[in-house]
C-alpha cells in the first residue's frame, strides 16, 4: 500500500463528538438512541466486532424525566462482591445520590455484553447541567436531536400571545379560580 493511500483512510474511523441535552427526556429511550453512536452502528463501515463508535457528551442529566411513578417504583442493583452485600436503591435515591448514574446503567445495560462495552462507556460523558468542560467541549462537532420536545412554560410566553389565543369557554362567576 502506498503512503498516500494509508494516509487516506486515517480519517475512515476518526471518531466524533455528539451532545445530547437529556432535559426531561426518558433515560430508557435515550439509552437506545445513545447506544448507537457509541458503538457507530450508524456509520456505514460499522461491523459488531469493529471499534468505530463516537463521543457522545451528555448535558442536563439531573433533568431526565422517567414515566408515571418509576422514581418510587424502579429499583437499581448493586453488589459489593462479598457475602450479603447486595444492595436495592430506588430510581430517586440514586438520583439524589449521582444525578448520572440512571442514564450511565441505562445505556450500559443497552450496550451489547461483549469486550467491547467498557471501550464504549469510556466515550460517554455525562454532565448533571449544561457546565461543559472547554476541553470536551471544543471537540463536540454535531448534536442529537432530542427523543420528545421540552413544552415551555406558560410564562415563557409572551403577554401578547397569551392574550390572542382562543377562549374556549368562560368560567362562572361563582367558580374560584385559585
Amino acid at each position: 500500500m502506498s503512503v498516500a493511500k494509508r494516509v487516506q483512510q486515517w480519517a475512515t474511523f476518526g471518531r466524533m463528538w455528539y451532545l445530547y441535552d437529556a432535559k426531561w427526556q426518558n433515560p430508557l429511550d435515550s439509552a437506545d438512541k445513545i447506544k448507537h453512536y457509541l458503538a457507530g452502528s450508524h456509520k456505514p463501515i460499522y461491523h459488531p466486532l469493529s471499534d468505530c463508535g463516537d463521543h457522545v457528551v451528555v448535558i442536563n442529566s439531573h433533568d431526565i424525566a422517567l414515566p408515571g411513578d418509576e422514581w418510587e417504583k424502579r429499583v437499581y442493583f448493586h453488589h459489593t462482591g462479598y457475602a450479603g452485600g447486595a444492595t436495592w436503591t430506588l430510581a430517586w435515591e440514586l438520583h439524589k445520590t449521582d444525578s448520572t448514574m440512571i442514564l450511565r446503567k441505562a445505556v450500559y445495560n443497552k450496550l451489547d455484553g461483549n469486550l467491547l462495552r467498557r471501550g464504549r462507556m469510556a466515550r460517554l460523558h455525562i454532565f448533571p447541567d449544561d457546565k461543559i468542560p472547554d476541553k470536551i467541549l471544543e471537540n463536540v462537532s454535531a448534536q442529537l436531536r432530542q427523543l420528545r420536545l421540552v413544552p415551555r412554560r406558560l410564562d415563557h410566553y409572551p403577554q401578547e400571545v397569551v392574550h390572542n389565543f382562543p377562549k374556549l369557554f368562560d368560567w362562572p362567576e361563582e367558580h374560584v379560580i385559585r
